[in-house]
């Protein structure tokens, strides 16, 4: 065995994955270790001396003659996704997290010629691949090599936590009386009993659950009548029906959902609410915020409100730069205006464009012991490690802050949304004296934001001179790996009206959505585009003699000379690049 693995750990060498020295004292800690524990050499590299996992397993399972699967170009049908589920669902506790720890999953069963179980496994030389055969009473067994990356997003369908709010709602009966069908509000007392009924309760809680399991970046509670109400998620930008099963009074719902917040009073139905809700998630601390809204139904006497809840999760977040996807001149402009030590960076987009990830990547990329940031944000979406984030309320509201921030000696601060003349003035002004400023705006496209504050009643002097970029951003559905199939018989003036040349339209593979049991609808994710405006010496004298009138079509003319991509521009390259298809970019962007 000693010899064995000496000969795999020459191969690692040979191939340049390892080192002589590691591959040495990789052996000689080996000899350290009781007999009893005692790890492979591999397992040893991938732990202690974090070579690649991928590269070292690979070479074990060469090394052992067992296969690898290639998941990307073998995916697993529904068939045998199902026979994994129920298989793992027979395990012990213990064994089904033995499985979960060491990588290991039961693949399938064939029948013929020898009836034998097929296991899948990251470290086909695991010593617990023999102690799961026999705990589900295999008596012949064979492994496949799978990759990590590959293995962990099989596993997250296969080893999904059952949602026990739900399966406590599908064993609730809810009793609604002929009255909760009629038109007219409920009486006070028929209310209590409603919302104190545990199937409400159990719907409430097992949304939240879901919201995060699908990673939907909002749920929508929709008042649809006197008794009926419909729940949305917004999973990949797009809203998709989650629950309309049985009639719900819409007050009784709302009211379940205030009592569960805090900052909300259940008893105010007459005007808008904000607040939070938290909880946890399989292991993760998830926090919701919660906007309530008065809304108008067919019958005045009803008090109807509609909820918005948007999910919090940190894990969702970027914080590596690298990660946010900039195509080449996008983050070259990006990262030259982040790095310079005063000026104004702003990032417009609609709701939902990925404005606050941008900056808080761009945050994070800035940290170091040597400088204060701070950021004004109201509310706080996600906390930020190594940055001070001001607390906003009734003694210290926005505008407040943003006056008495230059008093805590800040080198950069975000401004979380110009909103105003005000914040604009004083976002310029930190911009103007020496501070790195971010902020957001909510507009269409990059020259537009200048527009937006020259009508504020910012000088056009001091645009010119602030600014450092704009970014104007989108996010755009991703096609799935698994699925997405070339289009056949294109009509060409279809890519020609979104600006594709003849030359690319012949050297472009464009792809259409199809749906598979690893996707929605065709896609999984979103990727962002961008419109970086930098500000040349060109621009910034565009915008200084601009007169009465911010000129957006000359701005962008200039930018466009300067290597600027337009949305629908960046969008193509992702076109080109096979990440997305020709109806999705249609849909978000416009005109060049």
């Amino acid at each position: 065995m000693e010899d064995t693995m000496f000969k795999l750990g020459r191969n690692l060498v040979s191939q340049n994955v390892i080192p002589f020295d590691v591959l040495e004292k990789a052996m000689k800690r080996k000899q350290q270790e009781d007999r009893a524990s005692r790890r492979n050499l591999a397992q040893i590299l991938v732990n202690e001396f974090e070579v690649d996992e991928d590269q070292v397993y690979e070479e074990v399972a060469r090394h052992m003659g067992v296969a690898t699967i290639d998941l990307a170009k073998e995916p697993v049908d529904e068939r045998r996704l199902r026979f994994m589920q129920k298989m793992t669902e027979r395990l012990s506790p213990t064994v089904r997290k033995l499985c979960q720890n060491e990588h290991i999953l039961i693949y399938d069963y064939i029948k013929l010629p020898t009836p034998r179980f097929i296991f899948l496994a990251v470290d086909v030389s695991n010593a617990n691949i023999p102690v799961i055969a026999r705990a589900i009473g295999a008596r012949r067994h064979e492994v496949r090599h799978v990759r990590l990356a590959e293995f962990k997003e099989l596993s997250e369908q296969i080893f999904k936590p059952a949602n026990e709010f739900l399966k406590n709602l599908a064993e609730t009966e809810m009793d609604i009386s002929d009255d909760s069908q009629g038109n007219g509000a409920m009486e006070s007392e028929a209310l209590e009993s409603e919302i104190n009924k545990s199937y409400l309760v159990n719907l409430v809680e097992g949304m939240l659950v879901e919201a995060v399991r699908r990673k939907a970046s909002d749920i929508h509670i929709i008042p649809k009548g006197a008794a009926n109400t419909e729940i949305h998620l917004r999973i990949d930008g797009r809203l998709q029906p989650w629950y309309s099963d049985r009639p719900i009074r819409p007050e009784a719902l709302t009211a379940v959902i205030k009592d569960r917040t805090k900052n909300i009073d259940r008893f105010e139905r007459e005007s808008a609410q904000d607040g939070f809700i938290q909880r946890s998630i399989d292991g993760h601390m998830i926090r919701y915020r919660v906007s309530v809204m008065p809304v108008v139904g067919q019958d005045f006497q009803n008090k109807l409100e509609s909820i918005v809840i948007r999910v919090l999760d940190d894990r969702n977040v970027i914080t590596d730069f690298e990660k946010l996807g900039f195509q080449e001149q996008a983050r070259q402009a990006f990262l030259k205006a982040i790095t310079r030590p005063q000026g104004l960076v702003i990032v417009t987009g609609p709701t939902g464009s990925g404005k606050s990830t941008t900056l808080i990547a761009s945050l994070s990329y800035l940290i170091n012991p040597e400088i204060n940031i701070l950021t004004v944000e109201d509310p706080v979406e996600y906390l930020i490690p190594g940055v001070r984030q001001i607390k906003i309320g009734p003694k210290n509201d926005f505008e407040r802050a943003l006056r008495s921030i230059l008093r805590h000696d800040p080198d950069v601060v975000m401004v979380g949304e110009i909103r105003d003349r005000e914040t604009a003035e004083i976002a310029i002004k930190m911009a103007n004296t020496g501070h790195l400023t971010f902020s957001t705006l909510h507009t269409n496209d990059a020259p537009s934001a200048i527009s937006r504050l020259y009508k504020m009643g910012i000088e056009t002097f001091l645009l010119a001179y602030a600014i450092n970029i704009i970014i104007a951003q989108r996010l755009i559905r991703q096609l799935c790996d698994h699925c997405k199939k070339a289009v056949e018989d294109l009509d060409p003036a279809l890519p020609k009206s979104l600006g594709f040349s003849d030359a690319e339209i012949a050297d472009t593979t464009f792809y259409e959505a199809v749906g598979c049991s690893k996707c929605n609808n065709g896609y999984k994710g979103r990727v962002a585009i961008h419109e970086a405006l930098f500000m040349t010496k060109e621009i910034r004298g565009l915008i200084f003699n601009a007169g009465r009138d911010i000129d957006e079509d000359a701005i962008r003319r200039q930018a466009i000379a300067d290597g600027m991509l337009t949305l629908r521009a960046s969008a193509r390259a992702r076109v080109r690049a096979g990440i997305t298809t020709l109806r999705e970019i249609a849909l978000a962007t416009t005109e060049d």
